[in-house]
């Protein structure tokens, strides 16, 4: 992990010794407008697993295994996943539905899948030693069951959970009404996750208990993530699913109040719901929430604890806000001319540091992004980790490049004249 100290005593010159760089075809890029026909949900950057029906039975095959993954640009290592991804692919089915899933284990150790909030037989519930056997090593189980009733749920292993986890095993697994109660135009998607991966590091730890520097959706880091697109005045669902280690996440939209309109556990009574703009979704749960995007624009959704929107940081020593540091700059100057100390007047310009907007950025550890944010219409974002985009747009305008204002809603410098006007004085 890059600490503080890393951060503020940066070199030019990359502290770990490159490794050689891993193989991986990124994500493609998608918009809203893509869901494959015949899919009610969307899952930004992933896929949904493909199903075949036979003799009334709907029949889908999982692959454990080892994947090369792309967090984003800079950073990629050898996670676990489904299917050659992490996140797995989403599972879309109908409540009432006969599933018979396949579940193949090329791992190098055994595993079981355990679906998540799901009620079904004891027997293929997918705990490791209590409800199955484990899943040797290059064996196929077969899981089937009826999916009784509708919500968002989860699927994970329940065999070494914390390295299995960690190393990116998990999934979404949506089970859609017969009948639509509340139909809406964009039915989205999304795992929340957290990852210790070391800068220069090319696989997860999974033995970290806290200092997660890697906060993603879908498996994916901003500015790694595609941003949902939808027309204005369309309602949109999220359905989130947190499978973090350890993390709480308090996810915030920003402009649209939103109702969270069912959990894991059934739909929330109409009674019981109120308008809000941060939802916190626990370890181990989902939230479903709604909203209706009537206001054009490009608008964050993240979590709003704030490392958790930051990439590979971390921290080693106290905060240096208020430090004089010229005289420290000036000792280490006369043996390491390329040191460059900074964090006395806060962290903000370390995205430039990357190079992303200058191309003449700091030299950091290879397969690394401490700090990276993203490219924005007026500077950097400065954000990282599990942030995304809601891209809002007029009929016949859809598109995910940035939002051009009308004039005169943009905030900006104010004017002599504006401030005398309204007897504002800022040097008082």
């Amino acid at each position: 992990m890059v600490t503080r100290r890393d951060l503020l005593l940066a070199a030019t010159a990359a502290t770990l010794a490159p490794s050689a760089a891993l193989s991986s075809t990124p994500t493609p890029r998608l918009s809203a407008t893509t869901r494959p026909p015949g899919q009610r949900t969307w899952t930004p950057d992933g896929v949904t697993l493909p199903v075949v029906v036979k003799g009334g039975v709907k029949v889908m095959h999982l692959v454990a295994e080892e994947v090369e993954h792309e967090f984003c640009a800079g950073l990629k290592a050898k996670c676990w996943g489904y299917n050659g991804r992490t996140v797995g692919p989403t599972i879309e089915v109908v409540e009432g539905d006969r599933v018979r899933i396949y579940v193949t284990n090329k791992l190098p150790e055994p595993t079981t899948v355990h679906w998540h909030g799901i009620t079904l037989p004891n027997g293929m519930d997918g705990v490791a030693g209590l409800t199955q056997a484990p899943i040797p090593v290059g064996a196929t189980f077969k899981y089937e069951f009826v999916v009784e009733k509708a919500g968002t749920f989860m699927y994970h292993p329940h065999f070494d959970e914390m390295t299995q986890m960690a190393m990116g095993m998990m999934g979404m697994f949506i089970v859609l009404p017969k009948k639509e109660p509340s139909p809406v135009d964009h039915d989205v998607v999304m795992m929340l996750s957290e990852w210790s991966i070391p800068a220069g590091g090319h696989r997860p730890n999974p033995l970290a208990m806290n200092d997660f520097n890697v906060l993603t959706i879908n498996s994916k880091a901003f500015p790694g993530t595609s941003p949902v697109v939808v027309t204005r005045g369309q309602k949109v669902r999220f359905r989130i699913g947190n499978l973090s280690a350890m993390d709480h996440h308090s996810m915030h939209l920003h402009a649209f109040a939103f109702n969270v309109v069912a959990t894991d556990g059934g739909p929330v009574p109409q009674s019981a719901r109120f308008p809000e703009t941060t939802t916190l979704v626990q370890v181990g749960s989902t939230k479903t929430i709604e909203f209706v995007a009537d206001v054009d624009g490009d608008w964050a959704f993240h979590c709003h604890m704030t490392h958790h929107g930051m990439n590979q940081m971390g921290h080693g020593i106290p905060s240096l806000i208020g430090a004089d540091l010229a005289a420290a700059h000036k000792r280490l100057a006369r043996t390491s001319p390329s040191v460059m100390l900074m964090g006395e007047n806060g962290m903000g310009g370390m995205h430039e540091m990357h190079g992303t907007l200058t191309g003449n950025g700091m030299k950091f550890p290879a397969n690394s992004i401490p700090m990276l944010g993203g490219d924005g219409p007026f500077g950097a974002i400065e954000m990282g980790g599990m942030f995304t985009l809601v891209k809002v747009r007029s009929p016949g305008h859809l598109d995910d490049v940035w939002y051009q204002h009308p004039a005169g809603t943009v905030a900006s410098a104010a004017t002599a004249e504006e401030l005398l006007a309204d007897g504002i004085a800022p040097g008082v």
